[in-house]
């Protein structure tokens, strides 16, 4: 009896402290996966646009048409962004098996890989966007509107409560699961092995057990963060949108892991991940701002299992 008084004593602390905690996002949503309790919500039901969070929806479309994920796609110039001009480490003309294409898209954010699963998708873009707005009624978005794979359109929009519906989709996926929580990879594009990197510098961090992540970021939809973690021995989904920096992402992601899952554990990340240090204020996150940005650099190479591989670096990209 004690011990179930002492708990719900430190629940209520925990609540309470998480509804101190002033969230750099302008929409946040903490779900427990194993009930649908609702843990922690602020404006949850704001529609607002969510940038490459789209790719999951975009990779979901894609795996229930069961295509050959061995088939080779040709990156074309029609998959180029001609709205926002945004990098991408994919080069035009270069042949990569399907599947390669999905984890470029899923993993590294690759606009140029998630138009061309939508282009390549049986009966092309038109088809794509058909299927996609089936899939959004069958989850039941309401708020939902999907209008391009990749998700540089601020047309793209939804709901952080909308959001964890898909995410819960997509957690039952195997091959999207697997993907979204590496947190590096080796993809031969044109004859050499290059090293990609996740956008959640969190996969892969010590101390941090992701079942599911998702990135995204534009300037009319800000940092966005779809994650399933288990901590404090609870599964939960976050989504967090229109944060003004990686930085705020991040520390927002701690704060729902230390506040409202209550797990005041040390948070270790991998050399790449922001640094916490400690502060009479809280945690401080050191980060670069725009996250984990790489791109190939040319000569440099290292050898890895007898091959290789080009070493990709950072720079400045949209994902």
């Amino acid at each position: 009896m004690i011990k179930k008084f002492l708990a719900a004593v430190l629940m209520t602390i925990s609540s309470a402290a998480a509804f101190a905690v002033p969230f750099g996002s302008q929409s946040v949503l903490v779900v427990e996966d194993d009930t649908g309790k609702v843990l922690f919500e602020k404006n949850a039901g704001t529609v607002a646009p969510i940038a490459s969070l789209t790719k999951l929806m975009t990779a979901m479309v894609v795996l229930d048409a069961h295509q050959d994920m061995n088939e080779p796609i040709e990156i074309e110039k029609e998959d180029v962004d001609m709205l926002k001009h945004s990098s991408s480490r994919v080069p035009v003309g270069a042949t990569i098996p399907r599947r390669d294409v999905l984890q470029l898209a899923l993993m590294s954010s690759d606009n140029r890989a998630a138009a061309a699963l939508a282009r390549t998708y049986p009966g092309g873009n038109e088809a794509f966007r058909a299927a996609v707005k089936r899939k959004i009624a069958a989850l039941g978005m309401t708020q939902t509107v999907i209008e391009e794979p990749t998700g540089l359109n601020p047309n793209n929009r939804s709901t952080a409560a909308d959001l964890v519906k898909m995410a819960t989709a997509a957690s039952h996926y195997a091959e999207i699961t697997r993907i979204t929580t590496s947190s590096k990879d080796l993809i031969n594009i044109k004859g050499r092995e290059v090293e990609y990197h996740n956008t959640n510098r969190l996969v892969g961090a010590k101390g941090w057990d992701i079942g599911l992540s998702k990135t995204g970021y534009t300037q009319e939809a800000g940092r966005c963060l779809i994650m399933r973690v288990k901590a404090a021995g609870k599964n939960a989904t976050m989504v967090l949108l229109n944060a003004g920096a990686s930085s705020a992402r991040v520390l927002d992601a701690l704060n729902i892991r230390r506040h409202v899952l209550g797990d005041a554990g040390p948070v270790a990340t991998r050399a790449e991940a922001p640094r916490v240090r400690a502060a009479a204020a809280g945690p401080r996150i050191r980060a670069a701002v725009g996250g984990p940005r790489i791109r190939a650099t040319a000569g440099e190479t290292r050898t890895r299992h007898g091959r290789k591989h080009v070493v990709v670096k950072p720079h400045r990209r949209r994902h």
